[in-house]
């Protein structure tokens, strides 16, 4: 099979997960049962109790489309693969679809006096996704396989953006066990600022 077939099967593949681990996200939003609302006030009081849950949601889907996106690029830069290339990229996929169940449960303890775990288990998770960007990003670089010259510099660049992004969530996991509403506000903060650059640099 030619490379650039091969390559688009990976592509194709890895566009699918992301797509269910986005839809995942949602299901962990429950309408309020009508036979527990009797007056419009109950059902703002319900719809307040989904609040956390309604935003987590989107901090995660935010999370995964700027990383969709990151990956997209990535694979950009490679114009073949490897063995250990496949399966760093699906150490990968798996911090993405293993994220909408620390979602769910930073959804459900986030305000109250348990919150600690829910978001010990989320940055945890994400520090493992910074780990396994560092893994795709150093075996594209000792295997050769990206493009050309500008290719081994972004992917260099990445692999550091990685470590970098490692020892941030690494640091947050610790200090989750103290502060965690503070350490959710800033991962949330992160992330959206992230959104914010993709955009910008997209528009020019």
């Amino acid at each position: 099979m030619a490379e650039t077939d091969s390559k688009s099967r990976l592509e194709a593949f890895c566009d699918g997960v992301f797509a269910i681990a986005l839809t995942l996200l949602v299901l962990d939003i429950k309408i309020p049962s009508r036979e527990s609302i009797k007056t419009t006030n109950d059902l703002w009081l319900a719809l307040e109790h989904v609040a956390p849950s309604t935003l987590t949601f989107m901090l995660s889907f935010t999370v995964i489309l700027i990383t969709w996106v990151n990956h997209h690029a990535a694979l950009r830069l490679v114009n073949k693969s490897s063995a250990s290339f496949l399966y760093a990229n699906g150490f990968l996929l798996l911090t993405v679809v293993f994220l909408p169940f620390p979602t769910a449960l930073l959804g459900e303890f986030l305000l109250t006096d348990h919150a600690a775990p829910a978001v010990i288990f989320y940055t945890s998770t994400l520090a493992c996704q910074s780990m396994a960007w560092v893994l795709l990003s150093a075996i594209a670089l000792e295997n050769e396989l990206t493009k050309d010259e500008r290719s081994t510099v972004v992917t260099r660049g990445n692999r550091r953006a990685g470590y970098f992004a490692l020892a941030v969530y690494s640091l947050f996991t610790i200090t989750a066990f103290f502060f965690p509403l503070a350490v959710a506000i800033a991962t949330a903060m992160i992330w959206v600022g992230w959104l914010i650059y993709g955009i910008n640099i997209s528009g020019k």
